[in-house]
């Protein structure tokens, strides 16, 4: 795959083409990338997507803060894995907003060669949104350009359609299984280990303090998860609290701190990735500190097990 930024002078073929945040890089996103390619195939064309650097409301409001399922970074590393011939890295820009569909998909087909299409089954663009497929078809004819719907695909399991704004509701309710159905791949999190109050090695449990890499990455519902820790050529299993630490009156303060079992290197100030296996409960306040200690055990032998 060729990554191509704006004002790249790359000549690049006529292509099948479509766009979106692909925020994720999921299941969803994998599937629609298939579908451009072989629409590509067919006719004869190179393949490309065309994505976004920043999220376009972020570029409309200032204050907007998105929750990402996948930072700048981890969204370009996915794509990479992707079989398209391009990735177009398109700025979006409020003069951009104000484009009509007709005049986006002409700046599409004149600028990168966008000789078919592939429009995502929810996906709408131009100016206000207000535009329908049929109306993209119709200016398609008049540009010389096919336009196609894309399939959408479907969780076996749940029977709902897989997307960023579905995935998001999963994390926030905690439920990172099938959020790791839908993205096909373990949720993870980037970040730093950072001095805490070292209280968990006091009592057996010494954690690692998490300070996120892109604070703008969605952080899963508060809670104890089993995790994945990689770190040098070993993947340790962990148990993950998210939460505020009410048995030790950490007030509002949310922290995300990791116990690496069988793990006891110094990891201070290293970057460090967390990956979401399963939440197995809720955040407790404990009566003492004992009950806490008890709880951590059971917690311990229940991750230990889980494949």
């Amino acid at each position: 795959m060729k990554f191509i930024e704006e004002y790249d002078k790359t000549d690049i073929k006529p292509c099948a083409a479509t766009i979106g945040c692909f925020d994720g890089v999921h299941t969803g996103h994998r599937y629609l990338v298939k579908q451009v390619r072989d629409i590509a195939d067919e006719k004869g064309l190179k393949s490309a997507l065309i994505t976004f650097p920043v999220h376009p409301r972020q570029v409309m409001q200032a204050d907007y803060m998105p929750e990402l399922l996948s930072c700048p970074v981890q969204k370009t590393s996915l794509i990479s894995s992707l079989d398209s011939d391009y990735c177009i890295v398109f700025p979006f820009t409020k003069e951009l907003s104000q484009f009509t569909a007709r005049e986006f998909m002409e700046l599409m087909h004149n600028r990168y060669n966008v000789r078919a299409l592939v429009i995502g089954y929810d996906h709408r663009f131009g100016h206000n949104r207000t535009e329908t497929f049929e109306d993209y078809c119709r200016y398609g004819q008049e540009l010389g350009m096919s336009v196609i719907k894309a399939e959408p695909l479907k969780c076996d399991i749940t029977d709902t359609f897989i997307s960023s704004s579905a995935i998001r509701k999963l994390l926030k309710c905690g439920d990172v299984v099938t959020a790791n159905r839908f993205l096909g791949y373990n949720y993870y999190i980037d970040g730093t280990v950072t001095d805490g109050h070292k209280i968990g090695r006091k009592i057996g449990f010494p954690t690692a303090n998490i300070i996120p890499s892109c604070p703008e990455k969605l952080i899963p519902e508060n809670g104890v998860y089993a995790v994945r820790v990689p770190i040098g050529n070993t993947v340790y299993k962990g148990m993950l609290n998210i939460g505020n630490r009410p048995t030790l009156n950490n007030g509002s303060n949310v922290s995300i701190e990791v116990h690496i079992i069988d793990f006891s290197g110094d990891i201070y100030h290293h970057p460090l990735r967390i990956e979401f296996i399963s939440r197995i409960r809720q955040e407790i306040k404990f009566a003492s500190m004992e009950e806490l200690i008890e709880q951590l055990e059971k917690d311990k032998t229940i991750i230990s097990k889980i494949e």
